[in-house]
């Protein structure tokens, strides 16, 4: 991929950026490249997703070439680009890898040959039609920035599975998020990709004539132009506008430049092409979706282009009536658990960004405009909020968790006046969950067809079923994968920290010598997410002495591996990090102790699938739902927790360990103080006496019986299948 530099598009100069921006025009992904007949499959698989939920799809990607495999980011289309002749005809006359090539093929054709089922009046003719900032699909697709893209990219392969009618509409980032470099002295740096000089797996929308699809937003004063991107997610089209096209002035054609980046302003243009824009590609593709469904705030101004639509096809009606009609096919899923965390705009921004005309085609003032996003309409200075904008225009709002969505009725009980108490606000909630076939690991997946049969997952929906077939399992069984998974996670760790070049102090994100780094017979703590100030990462250091006291222990020490993220512009959480690398010298630390760089879905696989203990600190109540932890349930993983967002539900006493209480009557301090004390304390009493208690057959019975609950309990609970279900039923319908 091409590198920019540390600084953001925007701050580069002229000439960098007409060196880059004389890069942008390009009228499609495609390369010539002639593939031996019989593996000419190869070149329509790759178009697809498909292949990155089935342990056997990557696997005929990685035994093409295995180490262009990961040198690509696994990334199929790059890897055909660059695989060498020879290695491609030894491949067409491997009779082995050509057989798994065509039964995968005959799976595939037959996976998308399916019809669509109907729920009600969701049909092909009328989806759901699913809008989203970001989609976290596959790394080699670097549209996404965290949890909010995971989780959308999983409810569109579930939605895939149970082959739901769903057309999804988000922006393509031609620079994406920043990709983390952790520099010798522990300072995360960031850089950025031109994603548009990869071959990514993206086919450019055209009408009947062959011709770009182009939709126009105005904004700013000027019309501005973007075209769209269909990546095929299963039987799910996903649609990605961008601006980055010669009719655009240079710095529109940069609007979509950044994932979360640019100023203020940035945002609200933005927003303005996720929801006016999505709304009138689908138009002009002839798609009338029976719902709209907003994931998130981000896209809210849809909800005043159907307005606006409704208002022009209906001369005798007025904006009320516009709104009872857009209501009727909106609704509105919000993530964020603080006011502070959605995205608000002044009134100025505001105006400047939308222009009369389309103000006046709603045939209301810009004052009652700007009152849409208030959640005091009265309060002039009050600036425009996306929530407010969505909860107003939309017929249905959910939480991600059950005690987000109460969080979430406490929040904005003030935008409903008429109701006297939280309890009333009309507030529901769905809990998060993950994609299983994704996120839970091949050699599970394997154990699963052994003992369960090929239908396992299936028989997952069924939740007795599931935990009887889960308990009949034999302990060795289960242990042996885990270990298995837990090596596999070793050799990664040792794999991506090691550095021929390292700074004068030892830091634990780059050895010279990592053969000794690790033990698999070590119990093992992953702690990865994003570095903000409510994840609490300092929690864990509370108390240095007493934690490395439990590192250093000869006998039954305690190993961690981090992984995330600090904001670019978050200096606090950078010094964090940089804390973090290179905590006392003198202790086993630096050899028990690893940071992963770049945070990604890779890093995250290898990280959930094969860690003994998921660590998760939130501060009260801020954590809306969060999936990791979930994704580490899944491969046998026990999460130890503070009782937020979705283990409060998940918990049961014997499927993990909880830290702290549900109380929130202390301050932030004292919650501090009481939480890092009740999770020494759960460490040092609960966590590493089970997990080095050893029974019959030398093996950890009261782990391994922990573990069976986890496995048994949270994977149907929490599977983006159940979710995707919940939706349908109670919200979409």
């Amino acid at each position: 991929m091409k590198e920019t530099s540390n600084e953001t598009f925007s701050d580069m100069q002229p000439v960098a950026k007409q060196q880059i921006t004389e890069q942008i025009f390009r009228n499609n992904f495609y390369f010539d490249r002639e593939l031996p007949e019989n593996l000419r499959f190869l070149d329509r698989l790759a178009w697809n997703f498909f292949w990155s939920w089935r342990p056997e799809g990557i696997n005929i990607w990685r035994e093409l070439d295995p180490y262009l495999w990961d040198k690509t980011e696994q990334n199929p289309r790059l890897l055909l680009k660059q695989v060498c002749e020879f290695r491609l005809w030894q491949k067409a006359n491997d009779a082995n890898y050509v057989e798994k090539t065509n039964h995968f093929a005959n799976e595939f054709e037959n996976y998308l040959s399916q019809p669509a089922n109907c729920f009600g009046k969701i049909t092909t003719q009328n989806p759901v039609a699913y809008f989203c900032a970001e989609y976290g699909v596959h790394n080699s697709l670097p549209n996404y920035s965290g949890g909010l893209g995971i989780l959308a990219g999983d409810h569109l392969k579930s939605a895939s599975d149970k082959n739901v009618p769903l057309v999804a509409v988000g922006l393509l980032y031609r620079f994406g998020y920043f990709r983390q470099k952790i520099a010798h002295n522990g300072w995360q740096q960031e850089r950025y990709f031109d994603s548009f000089v990869n071959e990514l797996a993206l086919q450019p929308v055209l009408d009947e004539m062959g011709e770009r699809i182009l939709v126009m937003i105005h904004m700013r004063g000027r019309e501005v132009f973007a075209q769209a991107w269909l990546a095929q997610i299963g039987r799910i089209s996903l649609y990605l506008l961008d601006t980055n096209i010669s009719q655009n002035a240079e710095i529109d054609q940069l609007v979509t430049g950044h994932l979360y980046g640019g100023d203020a302003e940035t945002r609200v243009v933005q927003e303005k092409i996720l929801g006016i824009g999505g709304v009138r590609l689908l138009k002009k593709l002839g798609i009338e979706p029976t719902v709209y469904h907003l994931n998130e705030g981000h896209s809210a101004f849809l909800t005043l282009e159907l307005a606006r639509e409704f208002l022009e096809a209906n001369e005798n009606t007025n904006f009320s009536d516009a709104v009872s009609s857009v209501r009727e096919k909106c609704v509105f899923t919000t993530h964020t658990p603080v006011s502070a965390g959605n995205d608000t705009f002044s009134p100025d921004l505001i105006a400047a960004c939308f222009d009369e005309n389309f103000i006046n085609a709603l045939k209301i003032s810009k004052d009652e405009l700007f009152a849409l996003g208030r959640t005091n309409v009265d309060d002039k200075e009050e600036w425009f909020g996306m929530t407010p904008l969505a909860l107003r225009m939309t017929r249905s709002t959910n939480g991600v968790s059950e005690k987000h969505g109460e969080v979430s009725r406490t929040l904005w009980l003030k935008m409903f006046p008429e109701k006297t108490s939280a309890d009333e606000v009309p507030i529901t909630h769905i809990t998060n969950g993950v994609h299983a076939s994704t996120w839970i690991a091949p050699a599970f997946q394997t154990l699963y067809e052994k003992h369960i049969g090929a239908n396992w997952a299936e028989v997952l929906e069924d939740k007795t079923a599931w935990r009887k077939a889960i308990e009949k399992i034999p302990d060795a069984a289960v242990w042996n994968t885990h270990r298995l998974l837990k090596q596999l996670l070793i050799a990664f760790v040792r794999q991506k920290t090691f550095s021929k070049e390292i700074g004068s102090h030892d830091t634990i994100n780059e050895h010279r010598d990592t053969r000794k780094l690790f033990d698999a017979d070590v119990l093992t703590v992953g702690f990865a997410r994003r570095v903000a100030g409510y994840k609490r990462w300092n929690l864990l250091f509370n108390d240095l002495e007493r934690l490395l006291k439990m590192v250093n222990d000869a006998e039954k020490p305690v190993q961690f591996v981090f992984a995330g993220k600090a904001h670019p512009q978050d200096i606090p959480g950078k010094e964090i990090l940089q804390n973090l690398m290179s905590v006392d010298q003198n202790s086993e630390w630096q050899r028990r102790a690893v940071f992963v760089e770049d945070y990604d879905q890779e890093v995250a696989r290898y990280l959930t699938q094969g860690v003994d203990v998921w660590l998760n600190v939130p501060r009260r109540p801020l954590e809306a739902s969060g999936t990791s932890g979930q994704k580490a349930a899944m491969n046998g993983g026990l999460n130890l927790s503070i009782l937020d967002g979705w283990w409060i539900e998940g918990f049961n006493g014997e499927n993990g360990f909880s830290i702290g209480t549900l109380s929130n009557e202390l301050t932030d301090e004292e919650a501090d103080i009481n939480d890092a004390e009740s999770l020494y304390q759960i460490l040092e009493t609960e966590v590493i006496p089970a997990y080095y208690l050893k029974g019959e057959n030398d093996l950890p019975g009261e782990w391994i019986r922990r573990m069976k609950n986890a496995l048994a309990t949270l994977t149907p609970q929490f599977s983006s299948d159940r979710m995707v279900k919940d939706y349908i039923e109670k919200i979409y319908l």
